[in-house]
């Protein structure tokens, strides 16, 4: 039975969160609220809990899973080849909507699915995901929905569509945005944006002013 806590509330918020890092130590999933849409997350370093999460999405292993940091200081350890454009998009973005797309440290041990050596990695601006990641680390974390349905703003959303196989949901009222973080590559010489999002080329070029957009 999945159990539901009310972080608007400070009590409940406090044992919520304690609640969910503990579920995700062990191998499970909760639901989280982050700055865009609600997230169904997992251990980013339990290849079975991030296979969990594709399955309860109904999702193939050719999407691999974003990651959400609670820190840039966690990027170190995460990501190689990490250029200066790169970093400076994470100094005028972080924590937002805003993923990037880096080149992963080849000596980790997870699987978050075909990622061909890169990682989708994000910094959200919201307080409950933020004490949540700083609690339990790096977490595998992806739209709370079914493949194919609407990514939810709302708790009842997210829990109406995956039930029972999140054992907790933390809920931090509407999220303020529908839609999904913007997406750079930063694998080569040059940003490209893969998904505009909740942020702009435009906006994106008053830091990288030679940002590229895939055709």
């Amino acid at each position: 039975m999945a159990r539901r806590y009310d972080c608007t509330d400070a009590t409940d918020r406090k044992t919520g969160l304690r609640e969910a890092a503990s579920a995700v130590r062990r191998g499970e999933l909760v639901v989280l609220p982050t700055d865009t849409v609600y997230g169904i997350g997992a251990d980013a370093f339990s290849g079975e809990a991030v296979g969990d999460l594709l399955e309860a999405k109904g999702r193939g292993r050719n999407m691999p899973t974003p990651v959400l940091i609670g820190s840039p200081n966690t990027l170190h350890g995460l990501v190689t080849d990490f250029s200066e454009q790169a970093w400076e998009l994470v100094d005028a973005f972080w924590p937002g909507a805003l993923t990037l797309i880096a080149r992963h440290q080849p000596s980790l041990q997870w699987d978050l699915g075909e990622t061909r050596g890169t990682v989708g990695v994000r910094m959200p601006l919201h307080p409950v995901a933020i004490e949540l990641l700083t609690e339990v680390g790096p977490m595998a974390v992806s739209s709370a929905n079914l493949t194919g349905h609407p990514s939810p703003q709302d708790c009842d959303a997210a829990q109406d569509m995956l039930g029972d196989s999140v054992s907790v949901y933390l809920d931090g009222g509407p999220t303020p945005t529908p839609e999904p973080s913007s997406i750079v590559d930063v694998t080569g010489s040059t940003p490209v944006l893969l998904r505009a999002g909740a942020l702009s080329a435009e906006q994106l070029r008053e830091v990288v002013p030679d940002l590229e957009e895939a055709s």
